[in-house]
């Protein structure tokens, strides 16, 4: 009984948090703050961001975080090596309703020295060699999806192709047995919603249960590898974790959150690329006439539909920033979608072009010390998944009503459902 009093009274705390939350987001949004309008959520955000970048490099928003929707400021503000994501005291500034879910601490929301540490440890399974190894299997999982999915007149290219894709590129990374491949891709697509926000109780608790249930996968799996290691991540940190190098908090967090961010950022890239260029059909064309245009047409994606939308940084002194005061343990946000297309950096930013002449470096990775450690590997998966999907349907079109995400965090689609041809 006591249990289930706890449970309720927590339920009631945090759908009281989250509709306090989204009142008093409205009610800034209401006084024509721009920022405060994108943490609402909007499936175009790209006026906003014109908006912001109105505003100047950097302004202070009405809630009080400091924002730039610049190309030049932003790269400058995320290589700054005296920010950080914490505050000093601990604490992602703006995260306060994660306070009711168990996510444990990860690379991605760790400062040096631990960040560094983790980093170190995991790097070698994304240097080259280990890219060229896995391309192979890439493609050979994107020719299998597409033989199921194509088979029928139309499908999802989310349900169906890329969302599926990365999550088992990740379990192969990750050393995850085929007997886990149900549990492993249901908890996976469960969890990463939540990067969005959680925007419901029910939501709270699928999490809760997702995160349980990847937990359980990978502590097996630990088990497993400390028995029989292999040549994967899990093996390598598992051998770190008895050398004392991580903890096995760590090491859970690290395995689950590469799991959901490498699901989410490539399934995004793949639907943000098909539908930009389906609905130009000049830019797919060219794709199919030259597929060597894959990493190119990434590249372009990943600048005018950044799957990932805004970035983090908090000073822990008092500092100067563009002429302004910025105190210590303050949030300081880079407008990533805004940045990619800053009219001060790019020419004619607003359209998709796969012959754009020397483009600036985006920031959809990130930058600094917290770029991306899974860039080369989204890199490639999008360029494979390109490339087969041009090969295999050169006729690719989209054949029904796209559900978009409506999300300050993350740009992709939900539904993406499409129809073609085979060659």
């Amino acid at each position: 009984m006591a249990t289930l009093m706890d449970s309720r009274t927590a339920g009631l705390k945090f759908s009281a948090k989250l509709g306090a939350t989204r009142a008093f987001l409205h009610a800034f949004g209401l006084f024509g703050d721009p920022f405060t309008r994108l943490l609402q959520g909007q499936q175009d955000p790209y006026p906003l961001y014109a908006a912001v970048r109105k505003r100047g490099p950097l302004h202070r928003s009405h809630l009080g975080t400091w924002v730039t929707g610049s190309h030049e400021l932003g790269s400058r503000i995320l290589r700054d090596r005296s920010l950080f994501l914490n505050r000093r005291q601990g604490g992602v500034p703006g995260h306060e309703l994660m306070d009711e879910i168990p996510w444990d601490s990860s690379i991605l929301g760790l400062d040096p020295p631990d960040h560094t540490r983790l980093r170190r440890l995991a790097q070698p399974a994304f240097g080259p060699k280990m890219i060229s190894k896995y391309r192979i299997s890439v493609e050979k999982l994107c020719h299998s999806l597409l033989d199921k999915a194509a088979a029928s007149d139309g499908f999802d290219l989310i349900e169906d192709f890329a969302g599926p894709l990365p999550l088992l590129v990740i379990g192969e990374l990750l050393g995850v047995p085929e007997e886990y491949h149900d549990r492993f891709i249901h908890a996976g697509r469960k969890v990463g919603p939540v990067i969005d926000g959680v925007k419901s109780l029910k939501m709270a608790r699928e999490f809760r249960s997702a995160v349980d249930d990847l937990d359980q996968v990978f502590t097996e799996l630990i088990a497993l590898r400390n028995r029989e290691p292999g040549d994967d991540l899990i093996s390598r940190l598992t051998a770190a974790e008895g050398e004392g190098k991580l903890t096995t908090e760590e090491l859970l967090a690290f395995c689950t959150v590469l799991a959901v961010t490498g699901f989410e950022t490539t399934t995004n890239l793949i639907g943000n690329a098909v539908l930009a260029m389906t609905g130009d059909r000049a830019q797919w064309d060219l794709l199919r006439d030259d597929p060597d245009l894959a990493p190119r047409a990434v590249e372009e994606t990943l600048r005018y539909d950044s799957p990932a939308l805004q970035a983090q940084r908090v000073p822990h002194e008092d500092t100067a920033l563009h002429g302004h005061h910025i105190k210590a343990d303050s949030s300081v946000v880079v407008l990533i979608g805004s940045a990619n297309r800053d009219p001060e950096v790019y020419t004619d930013p607003d359209r998709f072009d796969l012959t754009r002449e020397d483009p600036a470096e985006h920031l959809s990775f990130s930058g600094g010390m917290h770029y991306c450690i899974g860039a080369p590997l989204a890199r490639m998966e999008g360029e494979t998944a390109l490339r087969v999907l041009v090969d295999r349907l050169p006729d690719l079109h989209v054949a029904g009503p796209v559900a978009r995400r409506s999300s300050p965090v993350i740009s992709g689609c939900v539904r993406l459902p499409v129809t073609a041809k085979p060659r």
